[in-house]
């Protein structure tokens, strides 16, 4: 997807006008502190929340423009992955007033959206040139878009009984606990690869099948090391990376395919942990296809992958859009704020016209 600048641009959105950089500085100047607090990562290569880390929640388009949220209700939803860990039935937010001609949302919700995250992507992103000429943290920064759908979970001081289906505010959503599901439906996958990649400018990339597995270190608990595999043509594994230790290089050596076990690997009985050192508690297979443009990568990704100290497995579906292009401006000396807003009003139109299916994700 090419970036256009704006003044070679015909906006369609004349609903509102575009902040100016001279209107966005002071709201930005008022909510960021631009500068590089101690950070919480761990030397052992865990990772960790930073002590600055920012997340962000907020409802689009609830109401019909008129202050009638009778349209938006919360809609019971079978999800076995989290049903198996809380013993509960979660809801989704379903929008019932879709356009029917279109089957979108009125209004350009892209603008409000940018207008809302822009001063904390201003900041992270300062944050992240700040520690990166730090000695003593080495800092790659990224941004990507995940996308599924919000659960929510009945809390202490709000039962999912007590919500009205037929009046669902922000206010009532915020007392609700929630969890973002990230595993998407397969009409959903097949909408993408079929409908969406021709529309959104981006060729096929590659594809890869990459195994990790998981070791925990008795000589550091509080950390584990992940290592990532490909598959060998005799079904052996074959790490990525030739400098690792012998011991682990074993464990490695010893995993057996086995496409009918959650995660596709498993051990032979004693050979899943190494002296006293090395043990496996964990293990993940994912089957990657990459699109890419000038400025955006698109991931379509499937996921296998358990955990053998709960003995809980998954599967999932998975979408993945990473903003190289948006990025490697963020990341320059000189930001200028009119064109990082451009580009995200830009790119979260894109998301919100092509990725944002709700037929496909309900």
């Amino acid at each position: 997807m090419a970036y256009i600048p704006p003044h070679k641009r015909h906006s369609k959105d004349s609903e509102r006008p575009t902040p100016t950089p001279e209107s966005l500085a002071p709201l930005f100047k008022r909510n960021v502190q631009l500068r590089a607090p101690k950070s919480n990562a761990h030397r052992s290569g865990k990772i960790v929340y930073s002590n600055y880390a920012i997340s962000r929640w907020f409802a689009v388009g609830l109401d019909d423009g008129n202050g009638d949220t009778s349209a938006a209700h919360l809609k019971p939803v079978s999800v076995e992955s989290v049903g198996s860990k809380t013993g509960e039935k979660p809801v989704m937010l379903v929008k019932s007033n879709l356009d029917k001609e279109n089957n979108e949302v009125k209004g350009s919700p892209w603008s409000s959206i940018a207008e809302k995250v822009l001063p904390d992507l201003l900041s992270s992103f300062e944050i992240a040139r700040a520690e990166s000429e730090s000695e003593d943290l080495e800092v790659k920064a990224g941004m990507a878009a995940r996308f599924g759908k919000f659960l929510f979970h009945g809390s202490p001081s709000v039962s999912l009984e007590s919500v009205r289906k037929d009046c669902v505010t922000e206010s009532t959503l915020r007392n609700l606990k929630r969890s973002f599901y990230y595993s998407l439906p397969a009409s959903y996958m097949g909408n993408v690869m079929a409908e969406v990649v021709p529309k959104i400018g981006v060729d096929f990339a590659n594809v890869k099948d990459i195994y990790h597995v998981n070791l925990s270190d008795s000589t550091r608990p509080d950390s584990s090391i992940s290592c990532k595999c490909t598959l060998k043509d005799d079904k052996k594994l074959q790490l990525y990376k030739d400098d690792e230790m012998q011991s682990i290089r074993n464990l490695i050596d010893s995993a057996v395919l086995d496409p009918d076990v959650k995660g596709g690997l498993r051990w032979p009985l004693g050979k899943a942990s190494t002296g006293n050192r090395y043990s496996v508690f964990g293990v993940s297979r994912t089957m990657v296809t990459s699109y890419q443009s000038s400025s955006i990568r698109l991931k379509v990704r499937y996921a296998d992958r358990f955990d053998f100290r709960t003995g809980y497995g998954e599967t999932s579906k998975e979408v993945v859009l990473k903003l190289k292009g948006m990025v490697s401006r963020l990341l320059e000396q000189e930001v200028e704020t009119n064109v990082i807003f451009d580009m995200l009003k830009d790119t979260l139109r894109l998301i919100w016209q092509h990725l944002c299916c709700e037929p496909f994700l309900t």
